[in-house]
This record gives structure tokens, sequence and C-alpha cells, in this order.
């Protein structure tokens, strides 16, 4: 049993909990994910470390409630405890050696980035964070990358936030400007990943996008996160979750991404009619 030492709410449909970890945080690294459980009966879900504490032995997890497992893991309290938290789990991001990265992300795909940005700045590499939402309600972690970036430039689809305009815009505009990078890695949507690695590819800057997205049980006995990288097939959570974002096929994965959209909202909605008699 892991203790939830503290829990916070980031936007109306994303949560952070830290948890008690020790063993976990010793190790963990950005870019691996943990798997976990909420009771005895539930099912494993893969989350990404968004953070850890090796003092305090603590492990961060953010997640966006969308299914069944989330909805019931957010109404966990500080004090409660996660049944199962196993991890860390997969490859670490590469880091060292990089001397200029673009660090993009979108969405809550910036829980994963930030723990990247975080780390590169903490080794003095010079990082650009871009990061971008749909508007200003859904911003998460603008603080933290603000304390952990060289330059940080914020966009939203509507202007809410920053500057108007996608990441690729962002992108495309320091690349142009002479920014010559090591590395760009991007986490986020895979429709976002795809049109940066679009982008980087013509500029022919190395891309490393993190498929984290597509995961579903974390172990590769399901094949959900099955994914065509350089015309060969590899699995997300045992050979990743980052790989080469010009040697992907992202059509694929967003076909395969989209399958089990119909049972999460299902499933999710269920979960909710659960709690709601409950409350009753």
């Amino acid at each position: 049993m892991y203790q939830i030492t503290r829990k916070e709410r980031l936007n109306p449909t994303v949560t952070l909990m830290e948890v008690s970890a020790p063993l976990i945080a010793k190790k963990a690294e950005p870019g691996q994910f943990i798997i976990l459980r909420v009771d005895d009966v539930g099912e494993r879900i893969p989350l990404t470390i968004a953070d850890f504490d090796r003092v305090k032995g603590t492990v961060t997890i953010i997640f966006q409630i969308v299914g069944a497992t989330t909805e019931k893991l957010n109404h966990l309290e500080e004090g409660e405890y996660i049944h199962d938290f196993v991890g860390p789990l997969g490859k670490a991001t590469h880091t060292e050696g990089l001397k200029k990265v673009a660090v993009v992300g979108g969405g809550v795909g910036c829980a994963i980035a930030f723990p990247v940005a975080k780390k590169l700045f903490n080794l003095g590499c010079e990082v650009h964070s871009i990061v971008g939402f749909r508007n200003k309600d859904l911003v998460i972690l603008e603080d933290q990358f603000a304390k952990n970036s060289t330059k940080l430039i914020r966009m939203s689809d509507d202007g809410s936030w920053g500057k108007k305009g996608l990441v690729t815009d962002a992108l495309k505009e320091l690349i142009e400007s002479g920014e010559k990078y090591d590395v760009v890695i991007t986490i986020g949507p895979l429709i976002m990943m795809k049109f940066v690695c679009l982008l980087t590819k013509q500029y022919g800057v190395k891309t490393v996008a993190s498929m984290n997205p597509i995961m579903i049980d974390g172990t590769g006995m399901c094949g959900g996160c099955r994914l065509t990288v350089g015309g060969k097939t590899k699995f997300a959570c045992v050979d990743g979750p980052e790989f080469d974002g010009h040697e992907i096929d992202f059509d694929e994965a967003i076909k395969r991404s989209q399958m089990y959209k119909d049972f999460e909202r299902h499933a999710h909605e269920e979960t909710c009619n659960l709690f709601k008699k409950e409350v009753k």
C-alpha cells in the first residue's frame, strides 16, 4: 500500500498526486513510468513519473481523468492509499552530453515533458521549453517550467495564454531565427507530435517523441501500444517509450489509439454514476 502525501487539482480534469514510494524514488529517472492499481480488484494502468524526490522518498504522478480507473484514483484523498504502485519502468530519457535542447510539450503531456526539462536544465543544458494548451484554463506547471528553462514560450490555441498559435509555430520561428538544437524532445497529443516531427524533419533536426499516450497495460502483453518505427514493430512500454520521431508511423499510432475511446467513455460514465449513488 502506498500513501498519498499530497493531492492538488491542476485544472478541471487534471490532478497531481505525490505518493510515498522510497524505493521507486531512489531509482526513478525522467521518461520512465509506473504501473498502479487503485484497489485489489482494479485494472493496471501506466502513468508517467512527473517528478520525484529522493530525499522525501516520493514520486509525483499527474493524470487526466478520462476513464474508470483515473476517476477512482481521483476520488482518493491525502492520507489514503493506492493498492499497487510499481516501477520505475521504461527506458529513461537520454540527457547526457546534450548542450542545447528544445522541449515541446502539449496539454497533459507537459507533465511528462517537465521532468525532462528539469533534469536537462540542472545538468547545465540550455533548455528552450515550448508548451501549449487549448486555453488558459487548462494550463499546468507554468511556474515549474519557468524555473527550469532557459527560455519558456507559452502558446494557446485561442490566445488566452501566451501567444496565439500552435507549438509548431513557435518551434519553426526559433529554428528559422538561427537556433541550433542537439535534439528536439516532444511529448503531447499524437497529432501534435506528428506535426512537430514533420517540421523538424524539414530542417534536419534530430527529434525524439514520447509514445506514452498509446500505452495501456505497460507490460507489452496487450499489444495496444504496438507501433511501427523505421519499418519495424516496437512496443512503447518495453522498447520505449521514446523513439526517433522521424521514424514513427504516426498515422498508424493515431488510428490504434482511437480503438478504446468508446470503451473508456462508457467505463468513465458508469464509474461516475456509481460514485453519485454512493454519495446519495
